[in-house]
């Protein structure tokens, strides 16, 4: 087909190549999320009349059809397409003739793009809020393995106090809790429809702009038509904002893990077949993967600073940069999903060495309980603290399991709150679970082919 925007001339092919580069390799990601978006934009026009009920009818079958050949790998998008959408309705207008020239009526590719990436990025928000609760469920059932196994407290990387594994695995598992929240709070903001906005200033047609959000699943439509537009690239900077603090998180557990797996610790054992060797020393068992994880994170954080960087100078309304934003967009979304899921594996098949653990709890890890009883005694804390610090040689190790119990405030060693965190993970699941179903069913009402949430 004919560009969107073809008029009585050739494209210079230096000039295509420049301004189409990689899109419509990206847009392969963006078809299924563009045919809803496609589906409500026919029945909106038939709401107004501008179709008729069978050329509506025939428009939704076509959609149907390109879903059917997307899921097989048999709807290609080529360089000529510039994207998918021009992909789409040419398909449309081949198999189904008039009605198919009728379907961008009252759009711009402008509102068209922004509502596929909007159905894109709520999906990832789900599908990464998912990804992100399963690597919680593998540190809370390893927290929960390992409640009483202590473990040297560090500050830093020097012993500091006693803790345990639990405590330990808890603490990213509490932080993802947090970030998952964060991430479907933003699921709301993200989730209102920018489609009938057009080229930034609305068109003199009587869209039903909230009668489409529904018919897509949107809690509402995304009320200024000029927001609508000036919000692409900062919504996708938010997400990938919170993809990055995910990241982070994974980054320090991958370091952790990268430590205390270290024959030297021996606190941890990785499963091996998680682990790469080394060309020149048969020995070896590299944690490539930890190592990645960590290089991952910077990939994630340049994903959000390049959106940013485009975005951070332009003027109101539509400019083309925003086509640079996609990449950025789709590969931080990427790289973050499989980071998390290969970390939920790592700690689904991490192998604890209590003994190992108990020996490294050395006498010193104690000295700030010595003070602590000194104090309990009638002491003062600073004499107490400078006795024991003066007398290090003189402090006693304990039973590292007993010492564990002696911790009762909130959220130590002897009260973690693991069962509150156990809750807090299934209310979340429950939520974002609740969600995808719903889209489900939102999806299959309108396009049938589509069945589930797929990215």
């Amino acid at each position: 087909m004919a560009k969107l925007w073809q008029k009585n001339y050739t494209l210079d092919s230096m000039m295509e190549h420049f301004t189409v580069r990689r899109d419509y390799i990206n847009d392969e990601e963006l078809v299924l999320s563009d045919l809803i978006g496609s589906a409500a934009q026919a029945k909106g026009l038939e709401r107004i009349g501008i179709l008729s009920h069978e050329e509506t009818k025939a428009l939704l079958s076509g959609l149907d059809k390109i879903a059917e050949l997307r899921k097989a790998d048999s709807f290609p998008i080529t360089v000529s397409d510039e994207d998918c959408h021009t992909a789409i309705e040419g398909f449309l207008t081949e198999q189904i003739g008039e009605a198919g020239k009728k379907i961008h009526t009252g759009r711009s590719r402008n509102d068209q793009v922004q509502t596929a990436l909007r159905i894109y990025m709520r999906e990832a928000a789900l599908k990464l809020s998912s990804a992100t609760l399963s690597a919680v469920s593998a540190l809370i059932e390893l927290a929960d393995r390992n409640k009483d196994v202590p473990m040297p407290g560090r500050t830093h990387m020097q012993i500091a106090m006693p803790s345990s594994v639990a405590l330990w695995a808890l603490s990213f598992a509490e932080e993802l809790l947090e970030e998952t929240g964060m991430l479907m709070n933003l699921y709301n903001v993200l989730n209102q429809s920018p489609l009938g906005s057009a080229a930034s200033y609305g068109v003199t047609l009587p869209l039903d702009r909230e009668y489409t959000a529904s018919l897509m699943g949107f809690s509402k439509v995304q009320n200024n038509v000029l927001y609508a537009n000036n919000s692409r690239g900062k919504f996708e900077a938010f997400f990938l904002d919170h993809a990055e603090y995910i990241a982070l998180t994974l980054s320090k557990l991958a370091q952790d893990l990268m430590l205390f797996t270290l024959p030297e610790f021996g606190y941890f054992s990785l499963p091996r077949e998680l682990c790469t060797g080394s060309s020149i020393m048969p020995q070896k068992k590299n944690p490539d993967g930890l190592e990645l994880a960590r290089s991952r994170t910077a990939l994630i954080g340049s994903c959000s600073s390049r959106v940013k960087n485009i975005i951070k100078a332009l003027p109101s309304g539509y400019n083309r940069d925003f086509q640079d934003t996609k990449e950025p967009l789709i590969e931080g979304f990427r790289s973050t999903e499989e980071l998390v899921l290969i970390m939920a594996e790592m700690i689904e098949k991490l192998e604890v060495h209590p003994a190992a653990l108990e020996k490294a709890c050395v006498p010193e890890l104690y000295a700030t309980d010595r003070v602590m009883e000194k104090v309990l005694s009638g002491g003062n804390f600073r004499d107490s603290y400078r006795n024991v610090g003066l007398n290090l040689g003189d402090v006693e190790g304990e039973d590292p399991v007993a010492a564990l119990a002696k911790r009762t405030s909130t959220g130590t060693t002897g009260n973690l709150g693991i069962e509150k965190d156990k809750t807090w993970l299934s209310d979340l699941s429950a939520s974002v679970n609740s969600e995808i179903e719903r889209l489900c069913n939102v999806y299959r009402n309108l396009v049938p082919a589509i069945s589930e949430v797929v990215l």
